[in-house]
C-alpha cells in the first residue's frame, strides 16, 4: 500500500472483503425528505455485519496480513464497533483478537464483542490507558496492532461504502459522514472525489467532541479532553495523524451538532425507517435538522454508521 491512500487502495480493499461484507441498502423517506427540504438517500452501514461499517476497515485490515504477521493475532484499542469488526475478522481468518476498551462502554458493544470470540482487556476511559494497555498487549502477545481508524488499510475499508453509495445514486450532490478519528471521513472523502470531483463532502461531529473542526480550520492537528458526548463511537481526542492531510486535501468542511439534536435524529430515523441507530449513525441527519449545511434541492448522501445502540438506554426514553 502507498504512503497515503489512494482511490487504487479502496478499490483494491472492496474487492479484498467483498466474500466477507453485505452490501448495505439505500434507503429514502419521503418524511425526512420533507423536513429538511432535500433528497435524503441513507448509505445503513448499520445492516452491516457487526452492526457497523466497522467491518470494511476491520476486514481489509485483517485479510492484508501476511501469514506471518496474522500468526500471532490482531490488538486493538476501541470503545465498541471497530472492536466487534476486529474480532469478526479475525475469526473469519482464524486467528486470535485481542481487543481493549474503556471501562463503561456499551454493553450491547462489549456483547458483540463476546459473541465474536474476542479477548476484552478493560481500561480507564482516556486515550492514554486505551494506548498503553493495547501496547502493553501486543508486546505480551506478538499481535499486530490495528488501529481504530489511524490505519490507511482500515480507511481504505472504510471508503468502500461510499463506492457502493456513489453505484446506486451516481447524482449526488453532497455527502455527509459522521467523523471520530477520520478513518471513514478520509476513505469517503478520497472516493467520493475520484468517482465524482464536483461533490462534496462534509464531516459532522458533535459539539462536544469538535477536534476536527477545530483540527479543519486551524491547518494543524488539535487535541481536546475526552468528550463527553452520548456519541460515544465519536469520543476521540486528536484526528488520526494520517488521516489529517487527506481530510485537508479533500474534504470539504467540518460542522458540529448539539446533543439534543443527535437525540432528536435518532428519534425522527426511529419514527420514520423504523430503525434504531446510534447516536454515532444519527449526527449527519442531526446536521440537517439544524441547518448546518445548505439544503434546498440538494440530493445528499447520508453515512449511517452503525446500529448498535443500547435499547435499554434509548436517550429519548428518559423524557
Amino acid at each position: 500500500m502507498s504512503e497515503t491512500l489512494t482511490f487504487a487502495d479502496i478499490r483494491d480493499a472492496h474487492e479484498r472483503i467483498r466474500p466477507f461484507i453485505k452490501r448495505t441498502p439505500v434507503l429514502t423517506s419521503e418524511r425526512l425528505d420533507a423536513a429538511v427540504g432535500a433528497s435524503l438517500f441513507f448509505k445503513c452501514e448499520n445492516f452491516q455485519e457487526a452492526g457497523a461499517f466497522k467491518s470494511r476497515g476491520a476486514c481489509n485490515a485483517v485479510f492484508s496480513l501476511t501469514d506471518e504477521e496474522a500468526a500471532t493475532g490482531v490488538v486493538t484499542h476501541s470503545s465498541g464497533n471497530h472492536a466487534a469488526a476486529l474480532a469478526r475478522a479475525a475469526q473469519l481468518r482464524g486467528i486470535t483478537a485481542h481487543i481493549v476498551m474503556p471501562a463503561g462502554a456499551a454493553q450491547s458493544k462489549v456483547q458483540n464483542v463476546g459473541h465474536y470470540g474476542g479477548w476484552i482487556t478493560f481500561c480507564e476511559p482516556n486515550l492514554t490507558a486505551r494506548e498503553a494497555a493495547c501496547a502493553r498487549v501486543s508486546k505480551q502477545t506478538g499481535a499486530t496492532i490495528v488501529h481504530p481508524f489511524d490505519d490507511l488499510r482500515v480507511a481504505a475499508g472504510q471508503g468502500t461504502a461510499t463506492i457502493e453509495l456513489l453505484e446506486d445514486m451516481p447524482d449526488l450532490d453532497l455527502i455527509l459522514c459522521p467523523v471520530g478519528g477520520g478513518g471513514l471521513l478520509s476513505g469517503t472523502a478520497v472516493a467520493a472525489k475520484a468517482i465524482h470531483p464536483g461533490i462534496r463532502v462534509i464531516g459532522v461531529e458533535p459539539e462536544l467532541a469538535n477536534d476536527v473542526q477545530q483540527s479543519f480550520r486551524a491547518g494543524r492537528r488539535i487535541s481536546i479532553p475526552t468528550p463527553a458526548t452520548i456519541a460515544d463511537g465519536l469520543r476521540t481526542n486528536c484526528t488520526g495523524e494520517k488521516n489529517f492531510p487527506l481530510i485537508q486535501q479533500h474534504v470539504d468542511d467540518i460542522v458540529t451538532v448539539s446533543e439534543e439534536a443527535i437525540v432528536a435524529a435518532m428519534r425522527a430515523v426511529w419514527d420514520a425507517l423504523h430503525m434504531v441507530i446510534e447516536p454515532s449513525a444519527a449526527v449527519p441527519y442531526a446536521a440537517l435538522l439544524e441547518k448546518r449545511v445548505p439544503l434546498t434541492g440538494q440530493r445528499i448522501g447520508l453515512i449511517v454508521t452503525g446500529g448498535n445502540a443500547d435499547l435499554d438506554k434509548l436517550p429519548w426514553l428518559k423524557a
